[in-house]
């Protein structure tokens, strides 16, 4: 007969937090809200209860970044999020920069050691195992690695199959839930960002390996994937977008090397409809995200076609993705990782895609990056670059060749003035580019 959880209530569940603990709260879209506030509440009877969170999508402002908590909690962010943004702006917490497939690594040696680990799990199975697939991506180490693990049993969790799986009597602590997991609407690409899909769908190939992000853009290239065939899906996160690709076969996984025949995944967010179709569904595969963002796993793959966004690029082809200026906005992800495993692919393809203009019509090309902006994909390994205006490859291009290839897809308007910086910058390399082919 399988063990039955230590069932209680939240706000008894919570008292095994302690003053100077350190406690991994789960991402994604799978945020322990029920546990999240019985901590809060707690507030006034803590200090310094260092709060590790990563990706997610939360219903809104976390309830601990408040005022009265700032001594209480310290939020410490592997990728900033919108529930903790605002609070770490205004310097009430930080963020620990590293990729993201490093912070299970910082984990297990102890750099960031893991005392409590909250989740939010799906309903024990026959054997007495949960999931928490939804957010598998640091949650699989944080529950590794910590003394203690709290659990909301969750009749709204799907039970998603891989690493992101617990025995029930693992768990110190377990509170029952009927609680929604926030959904994320499908984003519904505009013409630009279709004209952006268009031109990357153009050139990934039949049997290509795919990593692919979240929001219009993404979606955008998933419409002009609708005709191709034998694709893979080896990606950090898994949307609603990939649902028809699924469902109709396009995405088989008949041509990975790594685990085929099985979709790949460290996280996913979307509507209800993705979350039934993930229920006990043995062709997707969640796994550590350590395992997923692994640069010389994805090159075990063939024709890895990573696609990521970023916020600017400069005429050499340096990317920001994770800052505006010197305020972080986000995080690194696995943009790296992909980028680097794609480079290493047989076949593999990386792609950085974005509107050539900012929504107040700045150029997001721009001569150099904005002070502050950190680098996060290098010049060394940019490869496609893509607007609405075009799709231009640096791979093997001069610094000067470059900037006349950005230009040539950066916003008309903002065009001449990229030109004279560039002339400015590169001189008569700048200029020659005209008459060399």
């Amino acid at each position: 007969m399988p063990i039955r959880a230590n069932y209680t209530t939240a706000d008894e569940a919570v008292k095994l937090i302690k003053s100077g603990d350190h406690v991994y709260i789960q991402g994604s879209v799978s945020i322990p809200e029920v546990l999240v506030e019985a901590l809060t509440r707690r507030g006034s009877e803590l200090r310094d209860v260092r709060l590790y969170q990563a990706f997610a999508v939360a219903k809104g402002e976390a309830p601990y970044c408040r005022e009265e908590y700032k001594d209480s909690f310290f939020v410490d962010s592997f990728f900033i999020n919108n529930a903790v943004r605002n609070w770490i702006a205004a310097g009430n917490g930080s963020i620990t920069p590293c990729f993201l497939g490093e912070v299970p690594g910082l984990f297990r040696d102890g750099t960031c050691p893991v005392d409590v680990c909250i989740l939010n799990c799906s309903l024990p199975n026959r054997d007495g195992y949960v999931s928490f697939g939804m957010g598998g991506d640091l949650a699989v180490s944080a529950a590794e690695t910590a003394k203690i693990i709290i659990a909301q049993i969750n009749r709204q969790v799907p039970f998603s199959y891989g690493d992101p799986v617990i025995h029930v009597s693992r768990l110190a602590a377990a509170v029952e839930v009927d609680d929604p997991l926030v959904e994320v609407p499908t984003a519904v690409p505009t013409e630009k960002e279709i004209a952006i899909g268009n031109f990357i769908g153009e050139i990934i190939p039949d049997g290509a390996t795919l990593q692919i992000g979240v929001g219009g853009i993404p979606n955008a290239v998933i419409r002009a994937l609708h005709d191709h065939k034998h694709l893979g899906l080896h990606t950090e996160a898994m949307t609603d977008g990939l649902l028809p690709l699924l469902e109709r076969g396009i995405i088989d996984n008949s041509q990975k090397k790594v685990m085929p025949g099985k979709s790949v995944t460290s996280l996913a967010l979307g509507s209800k409809a993705l979350y039934k179709f993930l229920d006990y569904n043995r062709e997707i595969i969640f796994k550590d995200v350590a395992w997923v963002n692994n640069p010389m796993r994805i090159a075990r793959n063939p024709r890895v076609m990573s696609i990521n966004s970023c916020l600017e690029i400069d005429l050499t082809g340096q990317v920001c993705s994770d800052s505006i200026g010197t305020r972080m906005y986000s995080g690194v992800g696995g943009q790296v990782d992909f980028v680097t495993g794609a480079s290493r692919s047989e076949g593999g393809l990386s792609f950085m895609a974005m509107l050539s203009t900012t929504g107040k019509g700045v150029s997001k090309i721009k001569p150099t990056l904005t002070p502050g902006a950190g680098v996060v994909t290098t010049r060394f390994q940019a490869n496609y670059i893509v607007t609405e205006h075009g799709a231009v490859s640096l791979r093997g291009k001069d610094i000067a060749e470059r900037a006349r290839l950005l230009i040539s897809i950066a916003d008309p308007a903002a065009r001449q003035s990229l030109e004279e910086a560039a002339l400015e910058r590169f001189g008569r390399a700048f200029t020659r580019r005209h008459y060399l082919k």
